[in-house]
């Protein structure tokens, strides 16, 4: 069992950045794959983005493509989202999430084995 916790989420202006984190409590979560979803109120749960276990491979949805990073730091077994020109349509709780196997479907929230508590980014106009 991996329980991931994410940190970094609060109040911030349209234009504005955050930066989320996200870590493994008594485990390394440096040979997963990582994603990190978020889900509005009233709305499904959405892919944001997925870094390869050695950080050399990035995929974004396209809301978020050219605003948002993710970066990982394997000594530090660490997981980051990079937020950017945030809009009010990007709040939203963040959640982190580990896929052990690699799968395919990588915006699939069935790829992911494990998932963090989420952590509430909000926008304001």
């Amino acid at each position: 069992q991996v329980q991931l916790v994410e940190s970094g989420g609060g109040l911030v202006q349209a234009g504005g950045s955050l930066r989320l984190s996200c870590t493994a409590l008594g485990r390394t979560i440096s040979r997963y794959v990582m994603g990190w979803f978020r889900q509005a109120p009233g709305k499904e749960r959405e892919f944001v983005g997925r870094i390869s276990w050695s950080g050399g491979n990035t995929y974004y949805a396209d809301s978020v493509k050219g605003r948002f990073t993710i970066s990982r730091d394997n000594d530090k077994n660490m997981v980051y989202l990079q937020m950017n020109s945030l809009k009010p349509e990007d709040a939203a709780v963040y959640y982190c999430a580990a896929d052990l196997r690699d799968r395919v479907d990588r915006a699939s929230i069935l790829s992911y084995d494990y998932w963090g508590q989420g952590t509430q980014v909000t926008v304001s106009s």
